[in-house]
């Protein structure tokens, strides 16, 4: 197995739960409506992006270092493991 880790932005949504987003995969979102679903949910978002992108014979971007990442004090910058298969 390859593991592919890509920095994601969980933002507060207004109705309750988390939305998430991210930076590298513009086309790549999810939610949830606590921590722990959002985080299940954004695995599963992450994995389909990557199938999606790699059937369509595109190159993945390279994850940019979480460092980079800029966030507002409303939001949460998590790292999201994908354990791709060869």
């Amino acid at each position: 197995m390859n593991k592919l880790f890509y920095p994601s932005i969980f933002h507060k949504a207004e109705e309750g739960g988390f939305w998430i987003s991210f930076p590298d995969l513009p086309e790549c979102f999810s939610q949830g409506e606590d921590m722990t679903q959002a985080y299940e949910m954004a695995v599963d978002a992450l994995g389909l992006c990557i199938s999606d992108i790699e059937s369509e014979k595109r190159k993945l971007p390279m994850p940019t270092a979480p460092t980079d990442v800029s966030v507002d004090s409303e939001s949460v910058l998590l790292v999201v493991e994908y354990d791709k298969v060869q």
